[in-house]
C-alpha cells in the first residue's frame, strides 16, 4: 500500500473506528457465535453461518484500517501559505455560485459536506493554486471554470 496523506482530523476519525471495531464490535460477534454454538448442529447452523460471516467482515475491515494507519503521513490543516495544499478551505466561485472545499485525503473525502479528495479531479486542479487563479475541470457534462477567491 503506497504512503496516503491524512490530517490528524482523518487519523482520529480512522483510529476511532478501529478501536471500535476491535474492542465493542468484536466481543458483540463473539457473542454472537456463542449463543449460535448452543443451538445445536453447526452444519445447518444459519445463526453461526452469518455470525462467522459478521466476524470474517469485521476482521477485514480492522486489517485495512490497521494498514491504513501504518501507511500514512500526517499533515497539518492549509495554512497562510496563500498555496492550496491538504487541509486548505478553498472558496471558488463557478458559474456565478459560491462554493467552499475543504482539500483532504481520499479516506476522509465526504463531498455532500464539502470535502474533496486530494486525488479527486477537482482536488488535482486545486493543489498548488493561488487566490485569484482560475482553473478549469473536465466533467462529463463538459469543461466547468472554476475561480479561487480565498485560500484558508
Amino acid at each position: 500500500m503506497n504512503e496516503q496523506i491524512i490530517s490528524q482530523e482523518g487519523y482520529n476519525k480512522i483510529k476511532d473506528e478501529l478501536t471500535y471495531l476491535t474492542t465493542i464490535k468484536r466481543k458483540e460477534i463473539a457473542e454472537r457465535i456463542e449463543r449460535a454454538k448452543e443451538l445445536g448442529d453447526l452444519s445447518e447452523n444459519a445463526e453461526y453461518s452469518e455470525a462467522k460471516d459478521a466476524q470474517a467482515l469485521n476482521e477485514g475491515k480492522v486489517l485495512e484500517l490497521t494498514n491504513i494507519l501504518k501507511n500514512v503521513t500526517i499533515v497539518e490543516n492549509g495554512g497562510p501559505s496563500g498555496e492550496v495544499v491538504m487541509g486548505s478551505k478553498v472558496t471558488v466561485v463557478s458559474d456565478g455560485k459560491e462554493k467552499q472545499y475543504t482539500i483532504v485525503s481520499f479516506n476522509e473525502a465526504d463531498p455532500l459536506n464539502g470535502k474533496i479528495s486530494n486525488e479527486s479531479p477537482l482536488g488535482v486542479a486545486f493543489l498548488h493554486r493561488h487566490k485569484g487563479e482560475q482553473v478549469e475541470v473536465e466533467t462529463p457534462r463538459g469543461v466547468v471554470k472554476y475561480k479561487i477567491t480565498k485560500i484558508e
